[in-house]
């Protein structure tokens, strides 16, 4: 802008210049003209009045270099030439000055010579006797008065095309420097040409929208980062080309990637080839899914294409921990089939007795006999779709059940009263040691914790074996444990022992019976009381179980 403001300047000085030149030369000759032509007019009237008191001696005594005397006769003919024989002169009546002094008294005129470049002035006089007196001079032509100023004048235009270029340059930059000082970001702050300021103030209003902009955009950055950064599942945004744009703590460190690939091809840093596939199908504009084993866990990959005005112009990548998902999957399979295998046996059982009750083929003395297989194969029935109700209820959190604070030593001696019939017909002394402690929690469960414990104590223990029920106060928990002297648990089978209708050893559960899911009903029944489980077992030594709850409020569902 600096350099189109100081050529224009410049190219008007110049255009100035020129014209002044011009305009001054025109002004000089026009002066000089009129100057010589009234000087010569008063010379002629002059040597007119000395021709007619002394006539052509008096020409012929004139020294004047000068000018150019002709004396004309009224026919035209020259009479006297100060310069040329006058018998070598043509007629001159045709003459334009001399036409009008003849007609009327006094002529003037001008004629430019081509050959000699000069100016020829004229001026002539009519005499008393009728002839023509006339004095010539020479001018030079405009062009040759231009020649002869043009030194001094180029010496003066150059000093001021000089000055012209210096204020041209300090203008230009004065001109500028506000326009280059400008701050965009305020743009009516300083000095403000008033000719731009709408321009300015629009610019100021622009800026004030785009800095609002900005900050939406980076609250909604900083929320979308905040919500996904902390995601459980594994989000990476990419470009159409599979640059990353933004990507969560969960994928990073799943994919191995460091916060400093973004803006960076995904594939460059993870060759896997399920992901790659993913992406490419993105890419050409198909959702995929793919499930990924990584880490020792499973994975569900979602790549989904983003589009835009029908082109796909960006790529979601959404990663799921599907680990838990399938072994819930599997532990439902299981169940249901662990389930119907467990139904099937008593229900054939009862199945296969009534049938033959009902055909006659039983002696009358076996009946009995009969009659009690049905019935206790109907009660473990009972027992077993009663557990499997419970259970169920567990998984959904038991929110209907009340909560309170339950007195645990006088609840285990209610479950212990409860349990000695079965103890004595096991041979198995069952006892109970410690002191009153509270526990907020549902009674119903509580009481199912200790029974199932202790049932499990002595259907695995042995003749003559012990099951010592323990409760206890500590200063920030209240332990329960139940231990007893039977068969014991391996320690590769240790975390199984909780599964439901696992069972350590299978020949002697089908003998003791139960349902085999005593332990998980116990195990739910803990996480909903927010308390720990522990098991010690050796084989052929015992076992013992220990529940430690937290004091006050325990409430909370694991």
């Amino acid at each position: 802008m600096t350099r189109k403001i100081f050529g224009s300047i410049c190219l008007v000085a110049l255009v100035v210049m020129i014209s002044a030149l011009l305009l001054i030369s025109g002004m000089v000759y026009d002066y000089f003209f009129t100057l010589q032509m009234d000087r010569l007019r008063d010379q002629t009237h002059l040597a007119a009045r000395g021709t007619e008191q002394g006539g052509s001696s008096f020409l012929s005594l004139l020294n004047v270099e000068e000018y150019r005397i002709t004396w004309i006769a009224a026919d035209g003919s020259i009479l006297f030439d100060n310069r040329l024989e006058s018998g070598q002169m043509e007629n001159h009546l045709e003459r334009e000055e001399v036409r009008e002094a003849l007609r009327e008294g006094m002529g003037e005129s001008s004629r430019y010579s081509t050959s000699m470049n000069v100016q020829s002035l004229y001026s002539a006089q009519r005499l008393a006797d009728g002839t023509v007196l006339r004095l010539s001079d020479n001018q030079p032509s405009r062009w040759a008065l231009l020649d002869f100023v043009i030194s001094p004048v180029t010496m003066v235009a150059l000093a001021a095309l000089a000055l012209a270029l210096f204020l041209a340059f300090r203008l230009s930059t004065k001109l500028v420097k506000p326009l280059n000082e400008l701050d965009l970001d305020n743009p009516l702050k300083g000095k403000v040409y008033e000719e731009i300021r709408p321009l300015m103030e629009k610019l100021h209003s622009q800026q004030t929208q785009l800095r609002l902009q900005e900050k939406e955009l980076k609250q909604k950055k900083r929320e979308f980062v905040a919500s996904t950064w902390n995601m459980t599942e594994g989000l990476v945004v990419m470009n159409q080309h599979g640059n990353i744009l933004s990507i969560n703590r969960f994928a990073s460190r799943l994919l191995g990637l460091s916060p400093q690939c973004v803006g960076k091809d995904l594939l460059v840093f993870n060759h896997s080839q399920e992901v790659e596939e993913l992406i490419l199908s993105a890419r050409g504009g198909e959702r995929l899914e793919k499930t990924v084993s990584m880490a020792g866990a499973e994975y569900q990959f979602s790549a989904s294409p983003v589009h835009s005005g029908g082109q796909v112009s960006g790529i979601v990548l959404l990663m799921l921990d599907i680990t838990e998902k399938q072994k819930a999957e599997q532990l439902r399979r299981e169940f249901s089939a662990n389930v119907s295998h467990e139904l099937k046996t008593p229900l054939q059982t009862i199945s296969g007795c009534a049938e033959l009750l009902s055909s006659g083929m039983v002696k009358q003395e076996d009946v009995p006999r009969f009659s009690r297989q049905i019935y206790s194969e109907a009660k473990r029935l009972i027992s077993l779709v009663e557990d499997i109700i419970g259970l169920s209820h567990l998984d959904e959190g038991a929110a209907d059940m009340q909560r309170e604070q339950v007195e645990l030593y006088s609840l285990a001696e209610e479950v212990i009263a409860s349990l000695k019939a079965t103890a004595a017909t096991a041979e198995v002394a069952l006892s109970l040691e410690g002191g009153p402690a509270e526990v907020y929690g549902i009674r119903q469960l509580l009481s199912g914790i200790v029974f199932n414990l202790c049932d499990n104590g002595i259907k695995y223990n042995r003749a003559g074996g012990q099951v010592l029920v323990r409760v206890r106060e500590n200063k920030d928990t209240v332990t329960l444990s139940v231990t007893d002297t039977g068969i014991g648990i391996p320690d590769s089978e240790k975390e199984r022992i909780f599964e439901r209708f696992y069972r350590v050893d299978k020949s002697r559960s089908k003998a003791v019976g139960g349902t085999g899911l005593g332990l998980s009903i116990v195990k739910h029944s803990v996480r909903l009381h927010n308390a720990s489980l522990e098991v010690d077992s050796r084989v052929g030594t015992g076992t013992t179980i220990t529940v430690v709850f937290p004091k006050g409020a325990n409430h909370h569902d694991l």
